[in-house]
C-alpha cells in the first residue's frame, strides 16, 4: 500500500534536487544494492529536529552504511555527537569512508553489536533517538529509549505505517504485530506526546514531556 501518492512524493522529493551529491551518491549506492534507506525526505526531517533541537547527543538504533547519520550531521558542528550501530562492520568502513568524503564536522561513533545492547550501556541521555531495528523488537526499543532521552528529546521511529499493514486487521505475521505494539505504546504512554507522520513509509515522533 502507498502511503503517499507517487506524484505528491515526487513533487516533494524535487524540491530537495538541491541537497548535497553525497546523498544522491549513498541513494543510488542503497538502489544498486537494494538496501532499504530513509529515502531523503524523512532524511530532511531527521535534519529539522536535530537543529530544531539544537541536538548534541543523537543515538540511531540501526544505522547501515551512514546515511540517516548524514541528514542528520548536515549543517551541525563539532558540538554534535551522533553515535551509530549496525552488526556489520563492512558498513561502519563504508559509513566512516562516507562520512570523511562528507567532511562531517559532528563527532560520529561507530559501535558494532546490537543496537538496544549499545542503548543499554549508553551513559547519559540524548537529545533524539532514531529507532531503525528489527520491527519484532520496536516496543523494546521503545521501553528502553525512553529511559534514556532527556525531557524535551525526542524518539523517532520510522516505517511505523508499515507498507499499510498496521491498519489491516487481517496482517498477523510479527513484524507487524511488532509496529502496531509500537504505535500502541507510543499513543498510551504518558511520559511521550506521540504523532504518526504519514510520510514514506510513517515515522512516529514521539516528544519525552
Amino acid at each position: 500500500m502507498e502511503i503517499t501518492k507517487p506524484e505528491i512524493e515526487k513533487y516533494m522529493n524535487n524540491l530537495l534536487e538541491n541537497r548535497p551529491s553525497i546523498f544522491k551518491e549513498l541513494e543510488v549506492y542503497a538502489r544498486e544494492i537494494d538496501f532499504p534507506i530513509i529515502e531523503p525526505l524523512v532524511g530532511k526531517l531527521l535534519n529539522h529536529y536535530a537543529h530544531i533541537l539544537n541536538a548534541k547527543r543523537i543515538l540511531e538504533l540501526g544505522s547501515g552504511f551512514g546515511y540517516s547519520a548524514l541528514w542528520f550531521s548536515e549543517g551541525m558542528d563539532n558540538q554534535t555527537e551522533i553515535t551509530c550501530t549496525d552488526f556489520d562492520e563492512s558498513k561502519k568502513e563504508l559509513a566512516m569512508d562516507y562520512f570523511v568524503k562528507a567532511k562531517t564536522k559532528t563527532k560520529i561513533d561507530f559501535k558494532l553489536g546490537d543496537a538496544i545492547e549499545v542503548l543499554d550501556t549508553s551513559e547519559g541521555e540524548f537529545d533524539i533517538i532514531f529507532n531503525d531495528v528489527e520491527k519484532e523488537d520496536y516496543p523494546k526499543a521503545f521501553q528502553k529509549s525512553i529511559l534514556k532521552l532527556r525531557k524535551g528529546g525526542v524518539l523517532i521511529t520510522d516505517n511505523t505505517l508499515w507498507y499499510g499493514k498496521v491498519a489491516n486487521e487481517g496482517e498477523k505475521d510479527y513484524q507487524t504485530e511488532g509496529v502496531r505494539e509500537y504505535n500502541r505504546l507510543a499513543f498510551s504512554d504518558k511520559r511521550v506526546i506521540s504523532m504518526i507522520i504519514p510520510l514514506r513509509d510513517g515515522i512516529t515522533i514521539s516528544l519525552k514531556i
